[in-house]
């Protein structure tokens, strides 16, 4: 069992928003909080914009993979922030939830991609705050 708190990013196919949002998270916290993300109906792979918008900040997500979403991992983590998914998203009792309305990047170019990086960006940073005291 680990001391550290653990955050599941949850959207439908785990390829764009939910991969963006881990890569930043591991990138601020290091090693300070595990890092999960999965999808209700994952795709094959990230989206390459996803990757794209990423790879231009410095944080490489090429080695992440879609995720069935899985009733352990939920039940077992700290902070589940779903995104833009709704009702596809099982609700665990006792969890502190949030859910980050989002653009979806599936089908959009890097350019498009980028706004949405921008804003999970912000939102990673603010959860993180609010973890710091725990970590």
């Amino acid at each position: 069992m680990s001391d550290k708190p653990s955050v599941l990013f949850v959207c439908v196919h785990n390829a764009g928003r939910s991969q963006m949002a881990a890569g930043w998270l591991r990138h601020f916290a290091a090693d300070t909080v595990e890092v999960r993300s999965a999808g209700s109906a994952p795709a094959e792979t990230v989206n390459p914009a996803a990757v794209e918008a990423m790879r231009e900040v410095g944080i490489d997500i090429t080695d992440q993979t879609p995720k069935l979403l899985e009733y352990a991992t939920a039940e077992s983590s700290d902070v589940i922030v779903t995104m833009g998914c709704g009702d596809t998203c099982p609700v665990f009792p006792g969890k502190r939830y949030e859910d980050w309305k989002l653009d979806d990047p599936a089908g959009k170019g890097v350019d498009a991609v980028r706004p949405i990086r921008d804003e999970i960006r912000a939102r990673v940073e603010k959860l993180l705050t609010e973890l710091r005291p725990t970590v």
